[in-house]
């Protein structure tokens, strides 16, 4: 039996993907005061990123944290 998540924003959403959005909309330097963590801020790519929060629980939790952010600024009517 195939669970589904309907109630999880992440699931389904690979962190590159992630990633390249959160970029898209904030650019390395404001990722790099978001969230500080040295790949962000020092000769940044998403090949490093991808390494280091793959490989860091509490970077990816910060970083996934700010994509549900920016989700949620997305969806939420304008001039409320």
């Amino acid at each position: 039996m195939k669970q589904t998540q309907a109630n999880n924003p992440l699931h389904g959403v690979k962190l590159e993907a992630l990633l390249t959005e959160l970029l898209a909309c904030h650019g390395w330097e404001e990722l790099g005061r978001q969230v500080t963590i040295r790949c962000f801020t020092h000769e940044p790519s998403i090949a490093s990123s991808l390494k280091f929060l793959r490989r860091t629980p509490w970077a990816r939790a910060q970083v996934e944290a700010l994509y549900l952010d920016m989700l949620r600024r997305r969806q939420a009517p304008r001039g409320a």
